[in-house]
C-alpha cells in the first residue's frame, strides 16, 4: 500500500476542494474521510456566503445614486437641483467665482422651475423625488431632524449666520452683542438649540448614515459557526484516527503472532504430536 497524501498532494486536495473542483485523490480511511467531508462542508458554506454577499454588495451599489458631495451633483444632469428664489443661497451661487458653483448656477439658470417660493415647497419637491434642494444650513438641519425621508449630502458650501439687525448708531447694538456672547459662553444657546432642534419626541430616529443602503461585510459573527463545525469535525476525526490506530495495531499484532508461530518448526511438530 502506498500513501498518496504527500505534502504536495494534500495541498492540491485542499485547493481543489476549496474551488469546488473534482479531485482524483480521495481519502479511504474513516478518519480521513471525516476530515474531507468536514472540509467540503466548510468550503461550501464559506464560498456560498462570500458569493451571496458579493452579489448583494454589487446590487446595492447599482441601486444607490452616487451623489455624496456637491461635485457629484454638479457633474450630473439626471437629478435637477435648485434653491429658494431670491434667497441668500441663490445669491451665493450667482455671485460665486468658484468653477463648480458657477457651473451649478448656469445649470439652474438654464432650467425652468428649479427655484421655489418657500422652504416647504422645496422640501416637498425633494420628497417627490428627482430633485435636490440647496438651502441654508440652519433651516436644513431643522427640516432633516423632523423628516426621516430627508438626508443631508456633503458639508457646508458657505458660512453664514443669523443676526439681530439694529439701526445705525443704536445703543442696543453693543448690549445685544454682549448678551449673545454671554449666552454662548454659558452654553445657553446650545441648550436652546438642542431643545428646539433635537428634542426627543419631535425628531425622527434614523440609522447610521454610513450603514444606510450598503451591504454589510462578512465578519466572524456571521460565519463563525462554520469554523466551530470545522474544529469539531477535526476533533472527531482525530479521535476516530486514534481508535483506528489502536484497533489496527491490535489486529496486526495478532496476525503477526500467528504468522510467526506457524513458521516455527517446534510449534508445527508439537501440533502434529497433539493430533
Amino acid at each position: 500500500m502506498e500513501n498518496q497524501f504527500s505534502m504536495a498532494n494534500s495541498f492540491w486536495f485542499t485547493i481543489v476542494t476549496l474551488m469546488h473542483q473534482g479531485c482524483d485523490l480521495n481519502p479511504k480511511a474513516t478518519s480521513t474521510r471525516i476530515i474531507g467531508a468536514i472540509w467540503w462542508f466548510f468550503t461550501l458554506i464559506l464560498i456560498s456566503s462570500y458569493t451571496a454577499n458579493l452579489a448583494a454588495f454589487l446590487t446595492v451599489e447599482r441601486m444607490i445614486t452616487p451623489i455624496e458631495s456637491v461635485e457629484d451633483l454638479a457633474s450630473q444632469s439626471k437629478i435637477t437641483y435648485g434653491t429658494l428664489e431670491s434667497g441668500s443661497t441663490m445669491t451665493f451661487f450667482r455671485d460665486s467665482t468658484i468653477e463648480t458653483y458657477s457651473k451649478m448656477w448656469r445649470f439652474m439658470e438654464n432650467r425652468q422651475g428649479v427655484f421655489v417660493k418657500s422652504y416647504e415647497e422645496g422640501v416637498q419637491r425633494v420628497v417627490d423625488g428627482n430633485y435636490a434642494f440647496l438651502m441654508e444650513s440652519t433651516m436644513l438641519d431643522y427640516m432633516v431632524q423632523r423628516n426621516c425621508n430627508l438626508t443631508q449630502i456633503g458639508g457646508l458650501l458657505d458660512s453664514k449666520g443669523y443676526g439681530i439687525a439694529t439701526p445705525i448708531g443704536s445703543p442696543w447694538r453693543d448690549k445685544i452683542s454682549l448678551a449673545i456672547l454671554h449666552l454662548q459662553e454659558k452654553g445657553v444657546i446650545r441648550v436652546l438649540y438642542d431643545r428646539w432642534w433635537k428634542r426627543p419626541g419631535i425628531t425622527c430616529s434614523r440609522d447610521d448614515k454610513s450603514k444606510e443602503g450598503k451591504a454589510n461585510a462578512l465578519g466572524v459573527d456571521n460565519i463563525g459557526g462554520v469554523f466551530v463545525v470545522l474544529l469539531g469535525g477535526l476533533a472527531v476525526a482525530i479521535l476516530t484516527a486514534i481508535i483506528e490506530f489502536c484497533v489496527n495495531s491490535k489486529k496486526n499484532a495478532v496476525n503477526q503472532r500467528v504468522s510467526t508461530d506457524s513458521n516455527n518448526p517446534f510449534t508445527t511438530a508439537l501440533r502434529y504430536l497433539l493430533v
